[in-house]
């Protein structure tokens, strides 16, 4: 096919579209269905609606061909190991007496059986299921969820793309299941899952798919020779299958590297790559390889992950490159939607300038199909479009909202000195023990307590003018006396004042600092039910006002135990948010964290002497690829530094971080020099603190022993035997007890009992101890 032919063919297509609903519909179902208020059939019924409204809109706006299958009442990677018959032998009970809340069960959990681990899909904020495997498991191909969606969308007259997690993808973010050898790999399973896949194809091609989307975008990764030959080799065999659909395979969030001329030689029909931030690196190696003649090239050209509309112009010089690259152009998003909004002309209140800016899934999708419309009709037919966008991105650029000259004055001025703490960890210990007196296993939490539907309430009811400001505050002050109170009457060493002024943990803090907007429908999934807003990073950052030090006062004066003053930080106030696009990240990075510092400064003067800098983002937004990772970790951690570094040595820094590969950062976390660190290690049996003792951490450390994301109380037994296995890494004089992560989504019944358990498992482990 010639390029002007490529060109005529191009087509719109995305890759995933978010599955909430505009009003978070399915999050209400889910949450009603585990609460006995929706049944089984009204659930389906929802999830049915909302894919319909999905699929007709994706049409309407001029999409030639829809994914299916990337529907989930919970998580995708959850679904790919019930359709390869994955489930773990503790769940299999449950699942075979009812499908629906076995699926919950392995998600959740239940009083009676731990979830599976959760962490997050590669270097976004999505959390998925990780599957566990091991020499043991048995794969067989259940096809009934991607056949019954496909042909849902058939008989409603859409062309239809089923997308399915690829092979090779599933098994390297699998983990050795328990009890099994934790050097068993997983991908050695490879020749046995392949067959599964070739089942769940031949199904999908019997019941009228054209092509099938396998996603790989663990190939993005680094990956060894072994590795890519796995790839090669599932290619080679899914390739070569008879009767089968046509195959593109995506890849996406980095350049696919090595792995390019794997697949570009593999016996597939297409390749989907990401062209926005990996650009440059997967144009060279696309050209390198010859192109791909003969096959489909899908182009993600529309950033799928950040919230900033598309330079026309740009993407469609990129597309008119790849014209003479392969036999057949199609525009996409960079990856699925399922990672932004869904609509910005929901919000009203942006301010309408700011507004031209942003494009969320529907603009994102209208973009998409214009791009497509001027690489198949000629520029000519979207001359207005490209106009349009020339001014929008210009306004953007010329805008005084996005610069400010003192905040930039202040980021230059700063020095190596103003990263590092007056005094060694060693003084800084000794000060902190001498001044707060805690005992050894110090209990404590991550900082929020249950949002409660009166919280809530309370915040809706100061919205809509039915109380003022006075009331608010005296809601909000008796919430903090009571989470208090149940702390003290627990027996929690170091308290917290349970965060209910705070709606998010990013939010709360980008609305009372300049250059971020808040949205008020800009919901995103982080991981089943769980949806957050991540505020719009527009301009420079600074902070006009203290924005905790009154309501950690106020709790430090109803207690003489030690209350965390608790704030965000820096690098995960940009991972949370949608980041400005117009600078380097580690700019803005020693932005944030100079407003952030001004507030630990004064946290301090306050009288607060435990401060915790969240960062559970630090791992999240290391870079895919290993030689991009130094320059990254070297402005994250100096930023953490900068945000930390002013206090006198007698004041405790903590750091929190939950779910995450933490072994890829243990010298990032050492990095930091925070004096303790609380981590998720509840649901990876205490995989962290061997981590760190491998490693020689030096410092204090609290992995959890209590995982809130799971509705389950944990018994005192139970929490004590993980706490064992934290003390056979960590010294007792270094080991904190906690939870995994803040309280916020759990219910008061449960917080109490699991809470109380933990002090109790502290206080029996702390008998054990010869120091004790």
């Amino acid at each position: 096919m010639t390029a002007k032919s490529a060109a005529a063919a191009a087509r719109a297509t995305v890759y995933g579209y978010p599955r909430q609903g505009a009003n978070r519909e399915l999050k209400k179902a889910i949450e009603g269905y585990w609460k006995g208020r929706v049944d089984a059939d009204a659930l389906k019924e929802t999830a049915q609606q909302l894919r319909r409204a999905n699929w007709g809109e994706l049409a309407d706006a001029g999409v030639h061909e829809m994914p299916t299958g990337d529907f989930s009442y919970y998580d995708h990677v959850l679904d790919t190991s019930v359709m390869v018959g994955a489930v773990p032998a503790r769940h299999r009970a449950a699942v075979d007496a009812d499908p629906l809340d076995g699926y919950f069960a392995m998600a959740r959990g239940n009083q009676d059986v731990a979830p599976l681990e959760m962490t997050k899909w590669f270097d976004t904020n999505y959390h998925y299921l990780v599957p566990e495997l091991g020499p043991d498991t048995v794969f067989a191909a259940d096809s009934a969820k991607q056949l019954a969606e496909l042909t849902e969308a058939r008989a409603l007259g859409h062309t239809a793309r089923p997308v399915l997690v690829g092979p090779v993808t599933y098994l390297l973010l699998a983990k050795p299941a328990p009890g099994v050898a934790a050097d068993f790999e997983p991908l050695t399973l490879l020749d046995r899952l392949l067959p599964v896949y070739a089942e769940i194809l031949a199904d999908l091609r019997a019941a009228g798919a054209e092509w099938v989307q396998l996603d790989e975008p663990a190939l993005a990764q680094d990956r060894t020779p072994a590795e890519l030959n796995a790839a090669a080799r599932a290619y080679r065999d899914l390739g070569t299958l008879t009767g089968r659909p046509k195959l593109l395979v995506a890849s996406y969030f980095d350049r696919l590297g090595e792995a390019l001329p794997v697949l570009a030689k593999a016996p597939v029909d297409g390749l989907a790559l990401d062209f926005t931030e990996a650009a440059a690196a997967n144009l060279d190696a696309l050209a390198a390889v010859g192109g791909l003649p003969g096959k489909r090239l899908v182009a993600g050209v529309v950033n799928g992950r950040n919230i900033w509309i598309n330079d026309f112009e740009k993407s469609l010089s990129t597309l008119a490159t790849l014209l003479g690259l392969a036999d057949r152009v199609d525009v996409a998003a960079s990856c699925s939607l399922l990672h932004v909004p869904i609509d910005a002309a929901a919000e009203r209140d942006i301010d309408p300038q700011i507004l031209r800016w942003l494009a969320f899934a529907r603009q994102k999708t209208a973009e998409i199909v214009t791009l497509a419309r001027g690489l198949a009709q000629g520029t000519d037919t979207i001359a207005t479009e490209i106009a349009a966008n020339r001014a929008d991105l210009a306004s953007r650029a010329n805008s005084p909202i996005t610069r400010d000259p003192a905040v930039r004055a202040r980021a230059a001025a700063v020095t190596d000195a103003d990263g590092r703490r007056s005094a060694p960890y060693e003084q800084r210990t000794a000060a902190q023990r001498a001044h707060l007196g805690l005992p050894l296993l110090p209990t404590t939490t991550i900082g929020s307590f249950p949002q409660t539907g009166e919280l809530r309430a309370a915040r809706a009811d100061l919205r809509a003018g039915r109380i003022d400001a006075a009331g608010y505050e005296e809601r909000i002050k008796d919430e903090i006396r009571e989470v208090l109170a149940f702390q003290e009457r627990t027996g929690i060493d170091v308290l917290v004042h349970g965060e209910p002024e705070r709606n998010d943990m990013v939010q709360y803090f980008a609305e009372q600092l300049t250059g971020y907007l808040a949205t008020q429908h800009g919901w995103v999934q982080s991981y089943g039910t769980r949806y957050v807003r991540p505020p719009v990073l527009a301009g420079d950052i600074s902070r006009p006002e203290p924005m905790t030090v009154r309501w950690t006062s106020y709790a430090n004066s109803l207690t003489d135990r030690p209350v965390k003053g608790m704030l965000t930080g820096p690098v995960t106030m940009l991972a949370w948010s949608f980041v400005r696009d117009d600078q380097p990240l580690g700019d803005t990075a020693r932005q944030v964290a100079l407003a952030l510092r001004d507030e630990v400064d004064d946290l301090e003067a306050a009288g607060t002497s435990v401060i915790q800098v969240d960062e559970p983002a630090l791992r999240e937004t290391l870079p895919l690829r290993a030689a991009d990772r130094p320059a990254y970790l070297a402005w994250a951690t100096e930023s953490f530094r900068l945000t930390t570094s002013g206090v006198r040595p007698a004041t405790q820094i903590h750091t929190h971080m939950c779910y995450a590969e933490f072994g890829d950062i243990v010298q990032a976390i050492d990095d930091l020099d925070a004096d303790v660190i609380s981590l998720e290690a509840a649901r990876s049996h205490m995989q962290v603190a061997r981590e760190l003792a491998a490693h020689g951490y030096p410092r204090e450390a609290g992995p959890g022993v209590y995982d809130i994301h799971s509705p389950r109380v944990p018994s005192v037994e139970e929490a004590a035997a993980l706490l064992r296995k934290g003390l056979a890494a960590i010294p007792a004089q270094r080991l904190w007890v906690n939870p995994d992560c803040g309280l916020k989504t759990r219910g008061w019944p449960e917080t109490r009992a699991a809470l109380e358990n933990l002090v109790a498992a502290a206080r029996t482990v702390r008998a054990e101890l010869p120091e004790s």
